[in-house]
């Protein structure tokens, strides 16, 4: 049952993160160089990682207790 949970945490991080890390780069190049593009690739890399990296720290230190 502990596996299901991991993954829903991970899909859970990875969509907020992808969704935020869009909004953030499309912000940012829209006000700092007047275009309205988003860098795709650096949000799904970012999403990616802490879509990993968050519920696996989670996990550990609930390990521990």
């Amino acid at each position: 049952m502990k596996i299901k949970r991991f993954l829903i945490d991970c899909a859970v991080v990875f969509a907020v993160t992808f969704v935020v890390a869009a909004l953030v780069t499309y912000l940012w190049n829209l006000i700092a160089h007047g275009q309205s593009a988003v860098d795709w690739e650096t949000s799904f890399r970012f999403a990616v990682i802490l879509g990993i990296a968050l519920p696996v720290a989670k996990a550990m230190t609930s390990k521990g207790k």
